[in-house]
């Protein structure tokens, strides 16, 4: 069956359309920034909304005496997370011309078109009926078709390149997608003008979501074709090596730097996913009034434009200082931020203020955090000898997953238990008394009774949107001191290199440089796709009575003047850098001329201290990887060895 599907991708329709060993300018803005928009868009919807369906159109609150949306999610995420330990372990075994994550990516576009439309037009009348679509609708999108998505989507920068700076520009650009979703659209144009629109009408909602749904489609389509996973083409010619679970999750596990980032995703994600959930709700009823278009727009906002700000910000900052120490800083102005917030809840321009310092503190975790993710797969590849990518990324899907439920089940179960008064849509104009705070007309002709809700319950939306993040912001900061990964990754790269260099050698092979491998790969099949169109050519030129000669010189000239297009591109391309470089250079030249000769040498010391102490470090790090390799070497020999026994 694998290999049934390994040939089917073969197929040049299959190919991406990405063939420069280089990432390249489409690569980013179609592969990382537009392709992602369709699926990224409709589940930051589906994170922000779906309860809010689920609660105030469908009226689930009261099911089971409000405990459904308390138990329900928290199973489903039980569920969703061994779907993603099972789907980590299925790219890990995948081995195909278009690489082990992207067929996935593929298969994945139609299943959340389906499956996304599916979590909406759920039966009316029938309160069983009910229960059971939006059990087996939710884990039909969540456990399957998005899982299937998001680990391949989010392998996509770790398996690009090994270029530190490449991977941490299309880091940046997969975060600007996420963030032009969650942070634009879903932030600002759905509270001011569709939420509003849709009221509380089933009808409207699954007209809206459903639309939403079929843009994916496409949009998960161009994320397919322009991107290329170069890391699997290192190994693409050998053969498969079978890495047994049990290794794998040591490798994962015992690694202190990839314990330290999922022990601090888990608990980000978790208060991230609280405030998320809470925003509709927190602005409804605390800090304006029922979908007034206007107080979650506002927030969004204000809280917003430090992400926008950020997208050219960001990165030459973690140049200069480094992706964690950014990080870190990051997180001590994100809890400032939370802090002003929760001096006065209530008070719109102080929350205004405190969301726009918090989210310029939470703009590094944001656009550099999958870079780090990817330095760490790099570093376990170095100590360990294998890749484990699958694996690592399910656990980082699992607590995706699980945060959701545990976050959907403490929020519904808070708001529950403090007295939430759900909205009521009822056929007739009820009177308008102190218990209701407004009467919405929806376009169906029905009417959505809001109520003013007890002081329990708006205490609970303050604690969830802001409250929280106040302290959380300054764990994290520690959490993250101690991951010193990037530090070393180039040195531990050089050296992945030089063992798959040596382990090509010792089989008696020429070993080839991956890079020049898939340039030579590629000029071959340019060749045989230049000798299938110049036959295609022939025979509609036959067909049409056409001059053959003249019409292959047209296309000759047409690829001519193509390839000096392009070369004239890079010509280009390397005169900038080569003047970026001179300019730093002479920058540097004429800072150290304002020097004296004592500070000159001064710092000349202490830039020699700083590498002497940097190198002690590396040789003894050096030394544990080295003996970990060896451990874990010999473990995979021995599990081998029993297996062919």
């Amino acid at each position: 069956m694998a290999h049934a599907k390994g040939a089917a991708l073969s197929a040049p329709v299959f190919n991406s359309k990405i063939r420069s060993q280089n990432v390249t300018g489409k690569e980013k803005w179609l592969g990382y920034l537009i392709g992602p928009c369709g699926a990224l868009l409709f589940n930051a919807v589906m994170a922000t909304y779906l309860n809010v369906y689920y609660t105030d159109v469908l009226g689930l609150g009261s099911v089971w005496g409000g405990l459904f949306l308390v138990i329900f999610p928290v199973i489903s995420k039980v569920i969703d997370a061994i779907t993603n330990v099972i789907m980590g372990a299925i790219i890990d075994r995948t081995k195909t011309k278009q690489g082990k994550a992207r067929p996935w990516l593929l298969l994945s576009a139609p299943l959340l078109t389906v499956t996304g439309v599916l979590l909406f037009v759920v039966p009316s009348g029938n309160e069983v009926l009910q229960i059971v679509w939006v059990m087996l609708s939710y884990n039909l999108y969540y456990s399957i078709a998005y899982t299937m998505y998001c680990m391949s989507h989010n392998l996509m920068v770790p398996l690009s390149t090994r270029n530190t700076t490449q991977r941490g520009v299309l880091a940046v650009f997969n975060n600007i997608s996420t963030i032009m979703m969650s942070g634009i659209l879903v932030a600002l144009v759905f509270p001011m003008l569709i939420i509003p629109s849709l009221g509380t009408s089933k009808g409207l909602w699954i007209l809206c979501m459903s639309i939403l749904s079929c843009i994916t489609l496409p949009l998960v389509f161009v994320e397919y074709y322009f991107t290329k996973e170069r890391l699997s083409q290192e190994t693409a010619h050998e053969p498969e090596k079978k890495i047994p679970f049990h290794l794998q999750l040591k490798a994962v596990f015992t690694d202190k730097f990839m314990l330290i980032l999922l022990g601090y995703f888990l608990l980000y994600t978790i208060s991230s996913q609280l405030k998320n959930m809470a925003l509709p709700y927190y602005c409804n009823y605390v800090l304006g009034t029922y979908s007034d278009g206007i107080t979650q727009t506002l927030v969004s906002v204000l809280g917003g434009i430090p992400m926008g700000i950020g997208i050219f910000a960001v990165w030459p900052l973690a140049k200069k200082f480094g992706k964690k120490n950014l990080t870190c800083i990051g997180f001590l102005i994100y809890a400032v931020g939370s802090a002003v917030c929760c001096i006065a809840p209530t008070n719109m321009p102080i929350v205004l203020v405190g969301q726009f310092i918090k989210n310029i503190g939470g703009l590094p975790c944001a656009y550099v955090f999958m870079a780090l993710f990817a330095d760490t797969l790099d570093h376990m590849e170095w100590k360990n000898g294998f890749r484990c990518d699958g694996l690592a990324m399910s656990v980082y899907s699992v607590i995706v997953t699980a945060a959701a439920g545990i976050v959907t089940g403490i929020f519904n179960g808070g708001i529950s238990a403090a007295g939430y008064l759900a909205p009521e849509t009822v056929t007739v104009m009820p009177e308008l008394t102190d218990a209701i705070q407004k009467i919405i007309t929806n376009s169906d002709g029905t009417f959505s009774v809001i109520f003013n809700q007890p002081e329990s319950v708006t205490t609970a939306f303050i604690l969830f949107f802001v409250g929280i993040e106040a302290v959380a912001g300054l764990v994290y900061a520690l959490m993250l001191l101690p991951v010193s990964v990037e530090k070393t990754v180039g040195k531990k790269q050089l050296i992945i290199r030089m063992r798959q260099k040596a382990l090509c050698e010792a089989e008696g092979k020429v070993w080839i440089e991956p890079e020049v491998r898939a340039v030579e790969e590629q000029k071959e099949q340019d060749r045989e796709a230049e000798e299938a169109y110049r036959r295609e050519l022939h025979e509609r030129c036959e067909k049409k009575g056409l001059d053959y000669e003249a019409e292959l010189a047209k296309h000759t000239a047409a690829l001519e003047a193509k390839e000096q297009k392009q070369a004239e591109k890079e010509r280009i391309a390397k005169e900038k850098a080569a003047l970026k470089a001179a300019k730093l250079e002479k920058k540097r030249a004429e800072r150290e001329a304002k020097l004296t000769p004592a500070e000159r040498e001064k710092r000349e010391k202490a830039r020699l201290a700083r590498e002497k102490k940097d190198e002690e470090k590396w040789q003894l790090e050096r030394e544990k990887g080295e003996k970990s390799y060896e451990k874990m070497q010999a473990a995979l020999t021995a599990w081998e060895a029993r297996q062919q026994a």
